[in-house]
């Protein structure tokens, strides 16, 4: 064991032993015998039972840390706000905000009477405050508990909202009668994310899921009705449905999106039992979003651009568009945020965000004028907006040194206002950080950008612990942010970076398609350049440097020990996607069919099978040795589920070279994102920091 593993000097705990059963899998003439296939089961007590064994093993073997553990957790606890608040947005005739109080898990929904043009200050309680919703009430003694939506009706009368207690995301929807207080008898059960308010707030509009839990159908509840109505159903596999109410309440707007194509549909606000209208109908690999800007739509399409362009249609003919803003190779086109005087454009240009301001003009639309920042490494991002007559725009900042921080700029003059930063407490000097931006080239010559932060007194001498994170995948960028949590590995000497790998979205659509599909390995050689770009420039060396990713970082994480295990010391892998092909295999999984368009479809196409399998991690485990791997998931994930890590553990355990050191750890009543309560949360970081630190000799 290397130097670096303090671990291994404690008494060794034996790891469970995962029965082998084979099965065969058999597609395109080749035959894969699975032998742990029978872990998918959670309904069966021998594989329940195995995974207990397992979460013992890895309580056992970082018994070690738990004073670390306790350690770093006050670390975040001491340096959060814990009672705190939002910055209040206007809606209506209120103020909305959420707050936090010290001891309690969730978040409290609140709003206050508007008595004026100015929020109300968020630095102590504010007079008048009615709670709309309080987390903690409603999770009441449940392990786990999420929000799908908070949607108050358009004249404040009324709250939908919708809940979670397994972490399965299937949510139950109520409605509440804020001015009494009192749950209205209307119980929609099963539903999915999001929800949107017919104008008057007669008739609240929801999705529902399949057996493979797509959201497909768009339902129209009018309250105090027994038979709700379907309004729209999706029959395509591939595609998602979701619906929401625009900005300026004159429209339902239905959106159906594959990965590839997508297709909109709007329905009169004021007419609630009306049928909607398409905007454009789909054309395969054509993207389209709208936005309603009141006496036209906005439509940001790829449908003659790769990177987005900006085009106009008449409210009584959609389909016709009319180019505003023509795509080009500098910058990709997010989307925008349309209001009565003026639209907000948000773009990406040269791996950083970007907002940029175009007014309205007896004419049309002014040139773009670009929001500037000092800091080279940022990432801005729209805030909360519901005025559609609004003058200011509320947007966040953020960069790896600077906490997160909520401004308004006024949209007349251009004069910004910081209405409020994250606050980091316990003494904390965040002068005594700093960012850099470096470049590594991959093995195709394509030049990788990296983000790091370190506190200014680490030294470049080639012995720097280093975390590496890393997802590349869905055009989802990791753009920069602070986070307090993570001020616990640098103050104590680790380099945290992170590698804007291909197949993520920070250097336009093309950096995504190069990182999909038959380029997907171009995703885990950009991780492994940039892993080697640490070394080569001074910062690390490779049993110093700890791999971390999640869902489909977690791919990333298991591709990367199969094909460079000797370029890392430990890797993280959180609800790992690390059985990639086998779900992908299977169409009655959750999200399967619509993810053909990311990954291809291995059922139809001999091709895509064989490039699937040459880089899918549980496939490729080999006798050669592994770096320390830590691998965490939860039993009710139904987006990747927990079947996947606990196969490849107990194939890495069977099959690796030497002493392999892998843990399994596994939340019994979380979903995708883990625990839900934010105590709860910040213990499982601790877990994974300390285990991080242990695994860089800094434990």
């Amino acid at each position: 064991m290397s130097e670096l593993n303090p671990a291994a000097e404690h008494p060794v705990l034996k790891p469970p032993v995962a029965t082998r059963k084979p099965v065969e899998r058999r597609h395109h003439g080749d035959v894969f015998v699975d032998e742990y296939e029978w872990l998918r089961d959670k309904s069966d007590d021998e594989v329940l039972g195995y995974l207990r064994a397992e979460n013992e093993y890895t309580e056992g073997r970082t018994a070690h840390l738990e004073s670390l553990r306790e350690a770093i957790f006050q670390e975040i606890s001491d340096r959060t706000l814990q009672t705190d608040l939002s910055v209040p947005a206007r809606h209506g005739g209120y103020w909305y905000y959420s707050r936090t109080i010290e001891g309690k898990q969730y978040g409290i929904h609140c709003r206050v009477k508007a008595d004026g043009d100015e929020p109300p200050a968020t630095d102590g309680e504010i007079p008048g405050e009615e709670v709309m919703l309080d987390g903690n009430e409603v999770a009441g003694d449940s392990e786990f508990f999420a929000l799908g939506t908070v949607d108050v009706s358009p004249d404040g009368r009324l709250l939908a909202y919708s809940v979670d207690l397994k972490g399965d995301e299937r949510f139950t929807l109520r409605i509440k009668d804020l001015s009494t207080g009192e749950l209205l008898p209307d119980e929609l059960p099963e539903v999915h994310y999001g929800s949107a308010w017919s104008a008057d707030g007669s008739t609240i509009f929801y999705t529902k899921v399949d057996d493979a839990w797509r959201p497909y159908q768009i339902w129209r509840h009018a309250l105090g009705a027994t038979d709700d109505v379907l309004v729209l159903e999706e029959p395509d596999e591939r595609f998602w449905v979701g619906v929401e109410l625009t900005r300026n309440e004159q429209a339902i707007m239905i959106g159906l999106g594959s990965k590839l194509t997508s297709e909109v549909w709007l329905l009169d606000a004021n007419d609630p039992s009306g049928r909607p209208g398409v905007v454009a109908p789909r054309r395969e690999g054509v993207e389209y979003d709208v936005e309603h800007a009141g006496d036209q739509l906005l439509i940001t399409h790829n449908a003659d651009a790769a990177n987005f362009s900006l085009a106009t249609s008449a409210l009584d003919s959609p389909g016709s568009w009319t180019t505003l803003i023509q795509g080009d190779e500098t910058s990709r086109l997010l989307g925008v945020d349309a209001f009565a005087d003026h639209v907000i454009l948000h773009r990406r240009r040269d791996a950083l965000t970007e907002l940029a301001i175009m007014r309205r003009t007896p004419e049309g639309f002014g040139e773009p004028e670009v929001l500037e920042f000092e800091e080279p490494i940022h990432t801005v991002s729209p805030g909360r907006n519901d005025e559609w007559h609004d003058t200011r725009y509320r947007f966040g900042y953020t960069s790896l040194v600077t906490p997160g921080s909520t401004y308004d700029v006024n949209l007349a003059t251009g004069e910004r206002r910081l209405l409020k930063q994250q606050p980091v407490l316990g003494g904390v000097d965040l002068g005594a950080y700093t960012q850099y931006r470096e470049w590594a080239t991959a093995a195709d010559g394509t030049s990788v950008p990296i983000s790091l932060v370190a506190r200014k007194d680490v030294a470049k001498d080639g012995n720097a612990p280093v975390v590496l994170y890393g997802y590349g995948s869905y055009e989802s960028s990791m753009d920069p942010w602070f986070s307090i949590p993570r001020l616990s590995l640098l103050d104590r000497g680790v380099v945290f970076a992170i590698a804007h790998v291909r197949g993520g979205g920070e250097l336009g659509r093309q950096w995504y398609d190069n990182g999909k599909m038959l380029t997907k390995r171009n995703t885990f050689t950009d991780f492994i350049a940039a892993a080697e770009h640490l070394v080569k420039e001074g910062w690390t060396r490779p049993e110093r440097i700890v791999a971390q990713g999640g869902s489909a970082g977690g791919l990333l994480m298991g591709a990367v020990a199969n094909l460079a295990p000797g370029a890392f010391g430990g890797i993280v892998a959180e609800v790992p996607f690390v059985d990639a092909l086998t779900t992908i295999l299977d169409p009655s999984l959750p999200l399967t069919v619509i993810e053909w368009e990311e990954w291809g479809n291995p059922l139809e196409d001999a091709a895509v099978y064989e490039y699937m399998k040459s880089y899918s991690p549980y496939e490729n485990v080999s006798a050669q040795e592994y770096p320390r791997i830590l691998a965490i998931t939860s039993l009710n994930d139904t987006r990747v589920f927990f079947v996947e890590p606990a196969k490849w553990v107990a194939k890495l355990r069977a099959t690796a070279a030497g002493d392999v050191d892998v843990l399994l750890k596994t939340e019994m009543e979380a979903g995708h994102g883990g625990r839900s309560g934010r105590y709860d949360a910040w213990r499982e970081l601790a877990f994974t920091l300390s285990w991080e630190l242990d695994t860089l000799g800094l434990a």
